[in-house]
């Protein structure tokens, strides 16, 4: 049972991780601006929310 638990916990990360960068890549750099985010930070602010959640 601890695997599968494990598993389900690792699926969830990714997914969250995937939708992050998918949304913040879809937001133009003025948007990403106004939220203090750049280009370059995307993947590490979706490896943030991912472990966050």
């Amino acid at each position: 049972m601890f695997l599968w638990g494990l598993l389900a916990r690792q699926f969830r990360r990714w997914q969250v991780y995937n939708r992050t960068v998918a949304e913040l890549s879809g937001l133009d750099d003025r948007s990403l601006a106004d939220i203090n985010v750049s280009r370059s930070e995307i993947r590490s602010v979706a490896r943030t929310a991912a472990t966050a959640a």
